[in-house]
């Protein structure tokens, strides 16, 4: 058989039946779910394929009392999520971004809204905001906190990197090119003046986000800019 054919093709790139996490790591963009009569909640438009009896409901995830003002000023997309209930397989991913499984253990962690794929329904989800206005202008438009214990996929553009916050040591970041942090951790949103009038108002790094304490921020290599509908 030539390493070509169609037949190797399909041998190499076939789901793995052997795997029955409720998560799993089919590919390193694509995010797995295996539901047993259960629901998960998964990021609106990341479903790619399924297999099994599956529904699907859209779900407004800032239907929690945020003002309408501000449901308007954060993109519609990027702020729902799709409920997924049945039996079957469920893949999901997001624009080729990595994906990273995380089961909390009665722990919390906050994301950036955007990078949020998919979790447990056990898993609680808060909509948090940073305080300044020019937050969001920034690109970090909102975070999730997500806690409780179950399992929770979140995406990356490339590989990740975590930098640890001590007392000693805050850790300051582009708004844009982060993506999680302990929950415990409660940024605060810093403005470089030195830079807005050596290049301009243009530059994301305007703005800064400043964890103190003790915890981890994870951040990519990639700067994600998001758009907002109106």
């Amino acid at each position: 058989m030539s390493k070509y054919s169609i037949e190797a093709f399909v041998n190499e790139t076939k789901e793995n039946p052997q795997e029955r996490d409720y998560f799993e790591l089919e590919k390193p963009q694509l995010l797995e779910i295996n539901l047993n009569n259960q629901s998960v909640w998964t990021k609106i438009g990341s479903m790619v394929g399924y297999i099994g009896n599956i529904k699907f409901e859209k779900q407004g995830m800032l239907s929690g009392g945020l003002g309408n003002l501000l449901k308007k000023a954060i993109s519609g997309e990027g702020a729902r999520l799709m409920k997924a209930e049945g039996t079957g397989k469920l893949y999901v991913a997001d624009s080729g971004k990595k994906v990273r499984i995380l089961h909390l253990n009665n722990e919390s962690v906050c994301v950036n809204g955007n990078d949020v794929l998919a979790h447990e329904q056990s898993i609680k989800n808060d909509i948090t905001m940073l305080k300044s206005v020019a937050g969001m202008m920034s690109g970090g438009l909102f975070q999730v906190k997500l806690s409780g214990t179950g399992h929770i996929a979140i995406t990356t553009h490339g590989d990740p990197l975590t930098l640890l916050v001590t007392p000693e040591n805050p850790v300051f970041t582009d708004p844009n090119a982060t993506v999680a942090w302990s929950g415990n951790l409660s940024p605060e949103l810093k403005t470089n003046v030195s830079f807005k009038s050596l290049i301009g108002r243009g530059s994301g790094e305007e703005f800064q986000m400043k964890f103190s304490g003790s915890g981890w921020v994870l951040i990519q290599p990639y700067e994600e800019v998001y758009s907002v509908e109106k």
